[in-house]
């Protein structure tokens, strides 16, 4: 049930994303739902090799290298879909640290204390 719930919220925050920054185009909250669970898919799968891969760049930027890897994740996922849009890298990047926030918010809110 958080799950879902976490799923819902995701996606009511990537339309919140879409609907302050218009750098970031949501058809409608069905994309927004798509959307949501490709970006939260590409976290889970390729962010972590990602990660690892390009650990030497990341300490050598002091971890700044992470916000580009996200931004590259999000930017991927508006790549693979029809309904989300996102209109470059720094659209990328504004919109996924925006994103970002408003999930912190979200596990805060429904709390990220592992598995449900």
């Amino acid at each position: 049930m958080i799950l879902l719930l976490r799923w819902l919220l995701s996606a009511a925050a990537l339309s919140v994303v879409a609907w302050l920054y218009g750098g970031v185009v949501v058809s409608s909250f069905g994309a927004a739902m798509i959307a949501a669970l490709v970006i939260g898919l590409l976290n889970a799968s390729v962010r972590p090799v990602l990660v690892v891969l390009t650990l030497p760049v990341t300490v050598l930027t002091l971890g700044l290298f992470l916000f580009v890897i996200n931004a590259l994740l999000f930017w991927a996922a508006s790549g693979l879909l029809s309904g989300f849009q996102v209109r470059g890298f720094g659209a990328a990047l504004l919109g996924s640290l925006m994103y970002s926030a408003l999930g912190v918010l979200i596990d805060a809110a429904l709390g990220s204390g592992g598995a449900p």
